[in-house]
């Protein structure tokens, strides 16, 4: 497949997701999409680098898995960790709670004014496009700047850049919220809907001693979102930092890197604020002051 990539026209996009498929199982995802840059580079069309990154992690959830023998698993039997309660129960116990949390905020807001415009901009630096919504059929995709002003009222965001304004469903019909124009992942958001506000405080504390946390928001309901900075991170540390958090009660459909997550100071749909207990900019500036 290697030797004969297509040319313009041929399907070089489902070609990507192919080879990607097959070469999971012998090389690291940069070295992939380094690779796969190399072999479509006079296919007969501009291949974007987020096209190639896209395709490789899109292929990572059936990435080719060799069986003892030799024979090819068609899918692999990734299942999502069991659940260990001893583990979290002794988190919890040992760690902080909501108030520990919201003391280690820098900055911390303790105004009621809404700060969500100042929020996403730092998280998102310059224009980036951003996926949000009013609910969960109510979104649109467009530059940052095109959403200023807007945001305080929108319960939900896609907690990466957009690779584009639209993209494709699993069904080929045409949407502004799809996994198919989802960019690389920026963040990971960890949630947890069983147990106290106290209790998820302390295992969010726990999980930002193995990933940088940046960002803790109040569902309106009853779960804190954690946003954890996991960008230019290998696949495999990314992967298996959440793992560890399913396995303490953590929701993985947020793993879905479109899933949509609560909006930092956002607004829930039965109008309940969406709180932000906890921030941490500094390692997101520090990386973009290098």
């Amino acid at each position: 497949m290697l030797a004969a990539p297509p040319r313009a026209g041929e399907g070089v996009h489902s070609w990507l997701f192919r080879v990607a498929r097959q070469l999971h199982a012998h090389l690291p995802a940069g070295e992939i999409i380094g690779l796969l840059e190399n072999r479509v580079a006079g296919c007969g069309r501009a291949v974007t680098r987020n096209e190639i990154v896209t395709a490789v992690q899109n292929s990572l959830p059936c990435a080719w898995q060799p069986r003892p023998g030799g024979l090819a698993a068609p899918f692999p039997a990734s299942k999502w960790p069991a659940f260990n309660r001893e583990l979290r129960e002794a988190i919890i116990h040992e760690g902080g709670g909501l108030v520990d949390l919201w003391e280690a905020s820098k900055p911390r807001l303790d105004d009621s004014a809404a700060h969500t415009e100042e929020i996403i901009d730092r998280l998102f630096p310059g224009n980036p496009l951003l996926c949000c919504g009013k609910s969960q059929s109510d979104f649109d995709t467009k530059p940052r700047k095109a959403w200023r002003g807007q945001l305080a009222g929108k319960q939900f965001v896609v907690p990466s850049p957009m690779s584009a304004p639209t993209g494709l469903t699993k069904e080929g019909r045409e949407s502004a919220h799809t996994l198919n124009n989802t960019g690389p992942r920026r963040f990971v958001v960890c949630e947890f809907d069983t147990g106290t506000p106290d209790a998820h405080a302390a295992l969010l504390m726990h999980l930002g001693t193995f990933a940088t946390l940046v960002c803790v928001v109040h569902s309106g309901g009853k779960s804190l979102h954690g946003w954890f900075y996991v960008q230019s991170h290998p696949d495999d540390k990314v992967n298996k930092f959440f793992r560890y958090a399913v396995s303490l009660g953590a929701d993985h459909a947020t793993w879905t890197r479109s899933q949509f997550v609560r909006m930092p100071d956002g607004t829930r749909q039965n109008g309940r604020r969406q709180t932000v207990f906890y921030l941490n900019f500094n390692p997101l500036e520090a990386r973009n002051a290098r």
